[in-house]
Parts: structure tokens; C-alpha cells; sequence
């Protein structure tokens, strides 16, 4: 717990951070996905537990590689892009969980808003290629009920079993940065 990075507000670094997820598609498989646009702030306090953290998702930027199912995830089936463009965290605790954190907050996904803990991790501190900005770096990763949001598509297989899966693992690697 000693790699905390310094008091101050970061931001997501976009392009060094990645924001993925993974289902049980026909019983057997994993799908893995991303979303490629998302902004966001961590502000740092003295410890951990005086940290928080907000970010808002495109919900549209979702790719999975396959452009009929990335247009099916967009649909009302799914994220209800029309109604609800973004996915937005907010943080309201970080608490020491063995040598890593737990990270709760409020998880808004197609209107509806639900507490979720992240088992986090920081991964370290250290200077930037930037001059004159300080980077870090975490991983958090929890997983969520699809139904506990409204994504309810429900669509079965002749053994019984579902095509989509109703746990999703939502897996977050961020580098954050703030100019000294």
C-alpha cells in the first residue's frame, strides 16, 4: 500500500488505459469487448480512503470486433444507446482489503444505478515520457448482473442454456496522470 500516488486530481489517460468486459456467450465461451471512449478523474488524498473516483463511458464505443453483434450490444436489447448513451461510475468508498482495496460506488448502466465493489489494486507511481506530469497506474475488476440494469435479453438454446450469460466481468486497467 506504500506505491500510493501523490495527493492531487488525475486524469485518465485514455490512451495508455483500457476498459474491457467478458460474458458467457453459448454456455462454452467467453466474448471479450471494450469500450474505447471514456473520460474520467481520480482525486488522490492522503490515503486511499480519502480518494474517489468518477468517469463516464461512450456507451457507442463498444466493440467486440464483430460489427453485427457490436450493433446488436447498441441496441434496446442491450445498452439502449438512444436512451441512454453513457455508463458512469462514481466511487463512494476505498478500503484496504489485505495489500490491495476494495473500491465501492455507485454504477449507472441504462438508467439504473447500482453500489458495486472493485477489487483494486495500485500498481505503482512514476515520471511520465511527458515532462512535468506524474503518472500511475491500477486495476480493478468486479462482476455485475446484466439483469440487475434492465439487459434483459433472454434468448435459449435447445439444451436450455442461455446464449448470453447474466454475469459480466468488468476488468479496468488505468493509467492516470497530473501535471506537477
Amino acid at each position: 500500500m506504500s506505491n500510493l500516488p501523490a495527493p492531487g486530481v488525475y486524469t485518465i489517460d485514455s490512451v495508455h488505459s483500457h476498459v474491457g468486459f467478458s460474458v458467457r456467450h453459448l454456455v462454452a465461451a467467453k466474448v471479450r469487448g471494450e469500450f474505447t471512449e471514456y473520460t474520467g478523474t481520480v482525486t488522490m488524498g492522503d490515503s486511499a480512503e480519502t480518494s474517489s473516483v468518477e468517469a463516464t463511458v461512450n456507451a457507442a464505443s463498444i466493440t467486440t470486433n464483430n460489427d453485427m453483434r457490436d450493433g446488436h450490444l447498441k441496441s434496446a436489447d442491450f445498452l439502449d444507446l438512444e436512451n441512454h448513451p453513457n455508463l458512469t461510475f462514481k466511487s463512494t468508498s476505498i478500503k484496504p482489503k489485505g495489500d490491495n482495496y476494495v473500491m465501492t460506488g455507485d454504477l449507472t448502466l441504462r438508467g439504473v444505478t447500482k453500489s458495486v465493489d472493485f477489487d483494486l489494486e495500485f500498481l505503482g507511481t512514476g515520471p511520465s515520457a511527458q515532462p512535468g506530469v506524474t503518472m500511475a497506474g491500477f486495476e480493478a475488476k468486479t462482476e455485475i448482473d446484466r439483469r440487475d440494469f434492465n439487459v434483459n435479453f433472454e434468448a435459449t438454446l435447445e439444451n436450455g442454456g442461455l446464449v448470453v450469460g447474466n454475469k459480466v466481468t468488468l476488468e479496468l486497467n488505468i493509467e492516470i496522470n497530473k501535471a506537477d
